[in-house]
């Protein structure tokens, strides 16, 4: 399954580091989502906008990949948001039982909830951004009032 095997701990220890994966997952498609709905909403061309950041320090796969679906407006399962609701629910769940606190995490498992509300369950991760758009009522693509 995964080309890189490292031991991170105990038992338990890789379930942990799946779940720190998930959190950075959402949090950098989250950042995404909003980047490119702000350079939109501007009146910048996104599809710009992505292609100039993946050559500058925010460069990231999640921008590469997920910034583009977001642009194209191509939702089509990769990693279903119900499944990302089922880590980030185990992330919020542990961190509570640790007593740490993942403000952050918690607003991107709202806005995960906010598309599975609309319909979006087996939608694409990167489909986060729906819910960012409704807030602001305007879509990545629409023309800039």
């Amino acid at each position: 399954m995964g080309k890189n095997i490292n031991l991170v701990g105990g038992n338990g220890a890789g379930q942990t580091a799946k779940v720190a994966n998930q959190i950075i997952v959402a949090l950098n498609i989250e950042a995404v989502g909003e980047a490119l709905l702000f350079a939109a909403k501007a009146g910048a061309d996104p599809a710009k906008v992505r292609q100039a950041l993946m050559g500058g320090f925010a460069s990231s796969k999640i921008l590469e990949v997920h910034g583009e679906r977001m642009v194209n407006r191509t939702f089509n399962p990769g990693f279903r948001i119900e499944l990302h609701q089922k880590d980030l629910n185990l992330a919020l769940s542990s961190a509570k039982a640790l007593g740490v606190s993942l403000p952050n995490t918690a607003t991107a498992q709202e806005l995960f909830n906010s598309c599975a509300a609309h319909g979006g369950k087996a939608w694409d991760h990167s489909a986060m951004v729906k819910a960012l758009e409704k807030l602001a009522n305007f879509e990545i693509g629409q023309k800039a009032p």
